[in-house]
């Protein structure tokens, strides 16, 4: 479980695929802190750690595998050498719950379609896939690229989210700044729903078929 805080912005820095694929991934976190078997969500996938190294006093690096299925499900089928990952280790009891719960458990990949400037933050305007927008409403939270975020406003088949320039400089969203977007040339971000609006909506699914 993770709270969608994120803890460093880590880097690609060798995928090798073989069957499953394998990822190394650079980091400020100690090799020493990490174990193997550990869960780290990277863009909002919870992958395991198979393998770390401690490159130098100030970064290591940590190997995970994905397989076929986390790479049809997420953008992870793109990350090459030199592609930025939010990073987060999992949530320890006694941890700061600083944002919601995350599961690392992608939904979908939904696009940014929009950006715009509003002072020193970015009001962005995702667009889902159809069957989740129930999902989201004013005020709710929702992880992209894992991250902890509130949505705003919800519209017929998008939502926006304001971005403030705190989480610009401290995610691997400030990639987006010289980045194009439109709704013909979108970004690409992993999307997780919120646990709650999950379980309420599984719910009212039982009561309206009773």
């Amino acid at each position: 479980m993770f709270t969608g805080i994120i803890t460093d912005v880590g880097t690609v820095v060798h995928r090798e695929d073989r069957g499953d694929t394998l990822f190394r991934v650079e980091t400020a976190y100690r090799a020493e802190n990490i174990e193997i078997g550990a869960s780290i969500c990277c863009n909002g996938a919870c992958m395991t750690v198979i393998a770390t190294e401690q490159r130098d006093p100030v970064r290591a690096t940590f190997d995970f595998e994905a397989s076929a299925e986390s790479l049809s499900k997420t953008t992870m089928a793109g990350w090459l050498p030199g592609q930025r990952l939010n990073l987060e280790r999992s949530l320890a009891l006694g941890d700061e719950l600083g944002g919601h719960l995350v599961s690392g458990h992608v939904d979908a990949v939904a696009e940014v379609v929009e950006r715009v400037t509003e002072g020193d933050s970015w009001r962005l305007t995702i667009r889902p896939p159809a069957d989740l927008m129930p999902f989201f409403a004013p005020k709710g939270s929702v992880a992209l690229d894992g991250v902890s975020l509130t949505v705003n406003e919800v519209g017929e088949d998008s939502f926006g989210i304001n971005m403030i320039s705190h989480t610009q400089a401290v995610t691997a969203f400030s990639e987006l700044v010289n980045r194009p977007i439109s709704g013909t040339s979108p970004a690409l971000i992993n999307l997780e729903i919120d646990q709650l609006a999950r379980y309420v909506h599984r719910q009212l699914q039982f009561i309206t078929s009773g």
